[in-house]
């Protein structure tokens, strides 16, 4: 017997975990002002730029003291920056509970070859950090996008470390509280939460951080897009606006639309405000029915932006091919798109959840879900 479908269907069926949906008021005309065919190096750009890094300040309530640079290859890029530039001054710890995490590790232990304390945990599950010394230099992921799990809170990160705290938070800027004072290089990528568009990364950088760059030189070779100082001083320009490589000012002028968003929205309280009720509308979803859970075991560490679900029914066979099945059926219907499960996590849909997804579509889609599950569990006999 068919199964019936739901009456209401999402406005916006973009749940992709990255690039993410734009901002609900998105359109075109409004990058209109942006300066195309000038130098980014002319006035006109610079001041975009600056007002990017600047807006990014204010919306993430950065300290004035910290410096925020725009550069290229996104979050990746910024990551890699930071590892390349500061490692190999002390010890180092590498946390890892999702695939972008064990990508840092690899290229620490392999590519730059130094001797780290690797600490994991399986996906849905994050290291006991109370085993994590700060007086060495940690390298972690706040929010796992690939796993659904997220840190929840800095406390484990002491105020007199003497090592630099690395935070990759590509997936949690603008949708958590991130404690600036806790972290001394912070890495994301404007089209995760903001929904920018792809290929620039942003990294800000403590004072300690700042400190270590021009008294410390790494023993291997910098490529020089990774370059961050030049006889020993930071380089100053990249953190006004004088990026590294030539940006795109189409995607810039993009960023500046999505910070106004978030302003317009009430800023970062208003963005978690936004994530947090589409998150819960899931959590509840799988609350309410036995065949669906959150990856991540316990609530406490549970994303709010990227979250990853299982199925648990006993009578599915097969479960990554009944996964992609569901997934290929939303799809198929206009209701969800792109949200199966990380190639390299467990099998199962990842729905991003940050500021820009509205919940009424979150709201609207569950129901669909509920119905692909049905019709897919009818179609295996």
């Amino acid at each position: 017997m068919a199964i019936a479908q739901p009456a209401s269907r999402p406005a916006n069926p973009r749940f992709s975990s990255g690039p993410c949906a734009k901002p609900p008021t998105y359109d075109l005309s409004k990058l209109v002002g942006a300066p195309l065919g000038r130098s980014h190096r002319a006035a006109v750009g610079k001041e975009k730029l600056l007002a990017a890094i600047e807006g990014t300040r204010e919306v993430l309530g950065i300290p004035a003291d910290y410096k925020i640079g725009i550069v290229p290859a996104s979050d990746t890029g910024a990551v890699e920056m930071a590892m390349w530039n500061l490692l190999g001054e002390r010890k180092v710890e590498m946390l890892a509970w999702e695939s972008f995490g064990a990508g840092w590790v690899t290229d620490v232990v392999k590519q730059l070859k130094i001797d780290a304390e690797v600490k994991t945990a399986d996906y849905g599950d994050i290291v006991d950090l109370a085993t994590v010394d700060t007086d060495n230099d940690v390298v972690f992921t706040w929010n796992g996008t690939t796993s659904g799990v997220r840190v929840p809170n800095g406390d484990w990160i002491k105020d007199d470390r003497d090592g630099l705290t690395i935070c990759d938070a590509t997936s949690a800027a603008f949708a958590q509280e991130l404690p600036w004072q806790k972290l001394d290089v912070t890495t994301f990528s404007w089209q995760k939460v903001l929904g920018g568009e792809a290929a620039h990364g942003v990294i800000v950088l403590s004072p300690r951080a700042v400190e270590r760059l021009e008294s410390y030189a790494p023993a291997w070779p910098l490529p020089k897009i990774f370059r961050l100082t030049k006889g020993g001083k930071l380089i100053d320009g990249i953190f006004t606006g004088a990026t590294i490589n030539t940006p795109s000012m189409l995607a810039v002028e993009d960023y500046l639309f999505a910070l106004d968003w978030a302003r317009s929205v009430g800023g970062l309280e208003g963005l978690i405000g936004r994530a947090n009720a589409n998150a819960n509308a899931i959590h509840a979803f799988a609350y309410a029915n036995d065949w669906i859970e959150n990856l991540a075991n316990d609530p406490a560490t549970r994303s709010n932006t990227s979250v990853c679900l299982k199925f648990t029914d006993k009578r599915i066979k097969d479960g990554a091919s009944f996964a992609k099945a569901v997934a290929k059926r939303l799809e198929a219907e206009g209701i969800a798109y792109d949200i199966g499960a990380y190639r390299d996590a467990p099998a199962g849909l990842r729905i991003w959840c940050g500021g820009t997804v509205e919940t009424a579509d979150i709201e609207a889609m569950l129901p669909w879900l509920a119905w692909a599950f049905e019709a897919e569990i009818a179609a295996q006999g």
